[in-house]
């Protein structure tokens, strides 16, 4: 009876794990940050100042994302996702404030757990869907004040992020879809030589990308 009870659980999960489905998404876009502020050190010599960001979305290293989503009924999922956006410091911003580089540029680099809910409607192919996660900003890090550079990923700080949008089903397999995501993070970054720099990052995106299901 033991054996038997056990079976019909373990028949059960996996009945429950196959009828899951499971999502592998890639998108790109357009993604803006709005102007920030920047405080710290650098040697013993602190600073203090406001700073615009730009995305430069198109420029290498390109702005992208890979997003992991597994269903667990018709509206409920979870996931883990990379959002690698990116920000420069504008130049006027490095002039008057004696930096020669100041940029998150081979990545942000926000890696979450995603929450997603999902409107499923079998009689049509479109989908529209919402989700928000948390998790950790791990940027590639480019600063460069005089003879000073910091350059190499760190982990900076806490990120949360959330997304709206829609997905189109081409077949079974496959589907496209569209969505705003934005997201804040909170960073500090330990600068070579001494010191340290802190900032918070908000970014805004509008993504098209294409998803496989299994």
């Amino acid at each position: 009876m033991k054996s038997l009870l056990l079976s019909t659980v373990m028949l059960t999960g996996l009945a429950g794990f196959a009828a899951a489905e499971t999502e592998l998404s890639f998108y790109t876009g357009i993604q803006t940050a709005p102007h920030g502020s920047i405080d710290g050190d650098d040697d013993g010599a602190d600073f203090d100042f406001d700073v615009e960001w730009e995305g430069r979305s198109g420029e290498a290293p390109p702005y992208y994302g890979f997003r992991y989503t597994r269903w667990q009924d018709e509206n409920w999922g979870w996931g883990v996702e990379l959002n690698h956006a990116k920000v420069y410091a504008d130049d006027d911003t490095l002039d008057d404030n004696g930096f020669d580089n100041l940029e998150l540029t081979d990545g942000l680099n926000l890696l979450t757990v995603n929450g997603m809910y999902r409107w499923q409607n079998e009689a049509s192919r479109w989908t529209p869907y919402v989700g928000a996660g948390a998790g950790f900003a791990i940027p590639h890090v480019d600063v460069k004040i005089g003879d000073n550079r910091t350059f190499g990923y760190q982990l900076t700080g806490l990120a949360v992020v959330a997304m709206a949008g829609v997905s189109y089903d081409i077949n079974d397999t496959w589907a496209v879809f569209g969505e705003y995501k934005g997201s804040f993070s909170s960073n500090t970054a330990e600068l070579d030589g001494g010191g340290e720099l802190s900032t918070d990052i908000i970014t805004n995106a509008v993504n098209l990308g294409v998803t496989y299901k299994w």
